[in-house]
């Protein structure tokens, strides 16, 4: 993607764009994800996802007030894969928050709350309207040899923690129990997001789309239903998980996962 700025041209898809492109900190989509999602659905207040819904979008119709929230140890990369050989541009880890939601009839997931630990995933995330924050996301690892991990299998035992701002916000322990074709319900759905950027002014937004994207094409690996052992969400000065509390836990999941994530489209334009 090339810009003219001031009679040179600019090359890169995203921030920083130079006459070269080399500093740009995206690659051109296609991206390319791999990684291992730990899963936990519960139910909270369902007025409490509602308030965090803008206009156009309305609850969803059925279970309102389900959330998941959702651990992932990722890999990813552009098409020419260069990422995978300087893995500091490649590896990432990043813990969300999905809810779901309805617009014009048809239920969409929606991430809340999103924290990551690389620069590249955060700006990536505000291209896709993720809502992403700096954050230390930590999970256990599994491995075939089982003396210092747990394996892929039924009884494995996962844990995994989310802070920000030196302060911890969630952590849980789930026990793998049996092969499942699930990854659960509340992430399975295309993703409406909202992309917004303020006028510079300070007046208003300069532009607000909601959009719709989801993965291009997706290939799923062990996929194990879970206990759910612990799950305790922590306050904080600066975040907002706390405000929707486990009412119920609905289950865990562990799943290994391929995406290609190539583009949406725009639903409605404030």
């Amino acid at each position: 993607m090339s810009q003219t700025q001031g009679g040179a041209a600019m090359q890169g898809f995203f921030y920083p764009r130079t006459a070269s492109g080399l500093s740009s900190l995206l690659p051109t989509p296609p991206w390319f994800y791999s990684g291992d999602l730990l899963t936990v659905e519960y139910r909270t207040d369902p007025e409490r996802v509602a308030a965090l819904l803008p206009e156009p979008l309305s609850p969803a119709a059925e279970d309102p007030g389900a959330v998941a929230l959702i651990w992932a140890d990722w890999q990813s990369c552009g098409a020419d894969r260069a990422e995978l050989l300087d893995p500091v541009r490649s590896q990432y880890k990043e813990a969300f928050v999905v809810v779901r939601c309805s617009f014009e009839d048809r239920t969409y997931s929606r991430c809340a709350f999103i924290w990551v630990d690389k620069d590249f995933a955060m700006l990536r995330g505000i291209h896709q309207g993720y809502p992403k924050k700096l954050g230390s996301i930590h999970m256990t690892r599994s491995h075939p040899l089982t003396e210092g991990a747990p394996a892929l299998a039924a009884g494995g035992r996962f844990g995994a923690t989310l802070a920000a701002a030196d302060r911890r916000l969630a952590q849980a322990v789930i026990t793998l129990r049996e092969p499942s074709s699930s990854n659960g319900f509340v992430n399975g759905h295309p993703m409406a997001h909202h992309r917004w950027l303020p006028s510079i002014d300070g007046v208003g937004d300069a532009h607000v789309e909601l959009i719709e994207s989801g993965g291009a094409l997706a290939s799923i690996g062990a996929t194990f239903a879970a206990d759910v052992d612990e799950l305790s969400l922590f306050e904080s000065p600066t975040e907002e998980l706390a405000a929707l509390p486990v009412r119920e836990v609905i289950g865990g999941y562990y799943r290994q996962i391929g995406v290609v994530w190539n583009g949406g489209r725009t639903l409605w334009k404030g």
